[in-house]
């Protein structure tokens, strides 16, 4: 292990790579401690509490890396791009323009990535529109429900929107892009994706201070426990995320002039787990909708019609230690990991690609029939996986229920990024010592 590192520094072309990642995630960590211009610090010192301690404001905490509850300019985080890919992968199914400029390889490819950038730019400057009316205005309870306890007469602007507010919004628009721009320079220039490599920095920051405030809070027994439960969790992810289904596949010979082609076998891999943490994402945007409705209806008292919804809401909805919560946030990720894998992997398309080629599965003819093999196949180890994701996601929910442990460090959403990323990162460095005869980590 120790010698397979001494490797990694023994390529002068992947140790400046990695050096280049590490000096942009110092950079990204820099700008997180620097707060929007016009914001009061006291105020920030209540928000960062019930962005910690919350539901909802913890959820986009997390992909932030606490630049949220801090309202750093990178508090919007690359959630708005990761948002823009989403749609952008949703509507490459149903425009037609966009499904054929997929299929154009790296020309295509960097049309659909500038329209995503535009869609980002977007998306962000309709969120830092929204949070900075909602918190500078002191809005955030009648936001996100009585349930989760939000601080009374939060305002974040004391002086209101004008003109600081609007300086706000263009600078988490610009936190935005910059952290898009960064990206991009260590998908080019570093190693690994980008944008996953700042999702990363930003689920892991806060897992030494969540640790130590675990180990105080709690005694050495059930921080045993916990930490055992951890390194569970981790074996557990690292098994699924590598787990796949190898579907035979065999190429027909063919003669073109005085060459023989094809003849070889190889597979097509079904990961078990192909959505990753997206079905995550589109439950928790998804469950926090009726929140908005309600808002919609104004304020109300208990005894009518409208303040009996917003109190199923705020009881059922919003609360994250309700068992109605938790199933039903279970069983949309069940639902969404189908939605995501049925648009990932198109059995009509592969199959077609499959015909063309040449190539066909053993025992299955080409055709009809090998689109209703490929797509029971992907619907049958989609189930495994969906459960599993969802499992992972309510965990620490169900550590608060059972041992009161609140906001467990290595559970739900950072586990799934954590792992993932790293044995993509772990591939990259692998491929690269491989590529130099040196031998690599993974078996």
């Amino acid at each position: 292990m120790f010698s397979n590192l001494k490797n990694v520094f023994k390529v002068p072309d992947l140790r400046n790579k990695l050096l280049f990642l590490l000096g942009m995630v110092v950079l990204y960590r820099l700008g997180v401690a620097l707060r929007v211009p016009g914001i009061d610090p006291d105020q920030v010192k209540q928000f960062k509490e019930a962005a910690n301690t919350q539901g909802a404001l913890g959820f986009l905490n997390l992909f932030s890396g606490g630049a949220f509850a801090s309202f750093s300019i990178f508090a919007l985080g690359i959630m708005p791009y990761i948002t823009a890919s989403i749609i952008m992968q949703v509507l490459g199914v149903v425009i037609p323009k966009l499904e054929k400029l997929q299929q154009e390889g790296a020309v295509g490819q960097r049309k659909i990535t500038q329209y995503t950038r535009y869609l980002a730019i977007g998306i962000s400057f309709l969120q830092a529109t929204a949070l900075t009316f909602i918190f500078g205005n002191g809005n955030g309870n009648a936001f996100f429900g009585a349930a989760q306890n939000y601080p009374q007469n939060l305002k974040l602007l004391p002086d209101g929107m004008w003109p600081r507010g609007y300086l706000v919004i263009i600078t988490l628009v610009g936190g935005t892009a910059v952290l898009m721009w960064l990206g991009e320079l260590i998908s080019q220039r570093g190693i690994g994706n980008g944008m996953s490599m700042v999702i990363f920095a930003s689920v892991v920051s806060d897992l030494p201070l969540n640790f130590y405030r675990v180990w105080q809070e709690k005694s050495w027994f059930v921080f045993t426990l916990l930490m055992l439960l951890c390194i569970g969790i981790v074996l557990a992810v690292v098994r699924v995320e590598l787990a796949q289904r190898k579907i035979p596949v065999q190429f027909a010979k063919r003669v073109v002039g005085r060459r023989m082609y094809g003849g070889q076998s190889t597979y097509i891999p079904l990961k078990v787990n192909q959505s990753g943490v997206i079905p995550i994402i589109f439950a928790s945007s998804i469950l926090l909708l009726p929140v908005l409705l309600t808002n919609l209806l104004g304020s109300a008292s208990k005894d009518s019609w409208r303040g009996k919804i917003q109190s199923w809401v705020d009881q059922y909805l919003v609360n994250s230690q309700n068992w109605v919560y938790i199933v039903l946030f279970s069983l949309m990720i069940i639902a969404f990991a189908y939605f995501y894998n049925s648009i990932a992997f198109d059995p009509i398309r592969q199959a077609d690609q499959l015909r063309r080629q040449g190539g066909f599965i053993p025992g299955v003819r080409p055709g009809p029939q090998t689109e209703r093999y490929l797509g029971k196949a992907v619907n049958r180890i989609t189930l495994p996986g969906a459960m599993f994701v969802a499992v992972v996601a309510i965990l620490p929910y169900l550590l608060l229920w059972f041992f009161d442990v609140r906001n467990f460090p290595f559970a739900g959403t950072t586990v799934l990024i954590a792992v993932g990323v790293a044995l993509e990162l772990m591939r990259q460095v692998d491929s690269q010592l491989m590529l130099r005869n040196y031998e690599g980590f993974l078996k």
